[in-house]
């Protein structure tokens, strides 16, 4: 069982365009989707695609668009009732793939709502192989939201999962703010503090990540996006501050994983990009399943770019189940850290 938390979800709604985005201009969209979303949302639907066992936790009234897409989609989901409506996001989509969101900041949920939600999901966390905190905070939530939860998962009886981390800015920041025992390995320091045993940046963060982790070089997304050795030397620095795994996602360029035992580089063919909403979480997901089904961390990579790369290649933020995803087709190379 694979649990999600999405304390911030969303409506999603993709609409295409016809040709690229004219800034001040009327256009007619080509078409309109509309999906159930949040980053953990999307982890859970892209389980759901491939037969996996998944829980999603999200806050949303009963009544809620939202919650009526889970259930639509068949996802299960297990539900803090709030009476604000949960909010709407907006891709625009162009035909060569670019995309450009616009993302509400969400409800609030007041210091009660908060410990509710944490306390819903150690329930349904009881027996999980991994916990998945994904997307951004509402207004109001701490920055170490993550990092709290992430403790009190590890306190809680019935066995501590393994715990993921995808988020951005803040959020993600106090997700690895945790201390740990300096001279300890890094799953030793992951467990003892709030820090994940996996994260999944994207070059942006990763190079954010490694400042944060003490490191003396710095780095841009452009330069990781450009190098793996650099994108791997970054993900490295974040491993020894205590994190056990880095799965950095690098859009076209593919995705570099770094742990304790070594650093890899999967790249997949190119496709033809029709929308990269949901790219990242389809590839947190098929990390997931490949862990799930005991691959290596080389082989959870390489599913891992096959899930992104099927996930770019679908419209607006639908997610790929397996069987749609080549992982046949992915090179793995093995890089140095340092």
């Amino acid at each position: 069982m694979i649990v999600t938390l999405t304390a911030n979800p969303s409506l999603d709604r993709t609409v295409s365009l016809p040709g690229p985005l004219e800034r001040g201009e009327v256009q007619r969209a080509v078409s309109v989707r509309q999906e159930s979303g949040g980053k953990g949302v999307n982890v859970s639907r892209a389980l759901v695609a491939s037969g996996l066992d998944t829980v999603a936790v999200l806050p949303g009234a009963d009544s809620d668009p939202v919650l009526a897409g889970l259930r639509d989609a068949k996802v299960p989901f297990s539900a803090l009732p709030i009476s604000e409506p949960l909010r709407t996001n907006v891709a625009l989509t162009e035909p060569d793939g670019t995309t450009t969101k616009i993302n509400e900041p969400g409800p609030i949920l007041d210091s009660a709502q908060q410990e509710e939600l944490i306390a819903l999901l150690l329930e349904r966390s009881r027996g999980a192989s991994w916990v998945v905190l994904a997307g951004s905070l509402p207004p109001g939530f701490p920055e170490d939201f993550y990092a709290t939860v992430t403790r009190r998962l590890r306190m809680s009886d019935g066995g501590a999962p393994l715990i993921a981390v995808d988020s951005s800015g803040a959020p993600l920041a106090g997700a690895v703010a945790g201390g740990g025992a300096q001279d300890s390995s890094a799953h030793t320091k992951a467990v003892a503090s709030g820090k994940p045993d996996l994260l999944k940046p994207n070059a942006e963060e990763l190079a954010e990540l490694a400042a944060l982790a003490g490191s003396a070089q710095p780095y841009t997304a452009e330069q990781l996006e450009a190098d793996p050795d650099v994108a791997a030397a970054a993900a490295a620095a974040v491993v020894r501050s205590g994190v056990a795994a880095v799965l950095a996602t690098l859009g076209s360029k593919g995705a570099v994983l770094a742990t304790a035992d070594g650093a890899w580089l999967a790249t997949h063919p190119p496709v033809t990009a029709v929308s990269t909403v949901g790219a990242g979480d389809s590839a947190l997901a098929g990390y997931l399943l490949a862990h799930g089904q005991g691959a290596t961390p080389a082989d959870c990579l390489r599913q891992a770019v096959a899930h992104g790369a099927a996930a770019a290649s679908l419209p607006g933020s639908t997610v790929p189940a397996v069987h749609q995803t080549t992982p046949e087709a992915v090179t793995i190379t093995a890089l140095r850290k340092d």
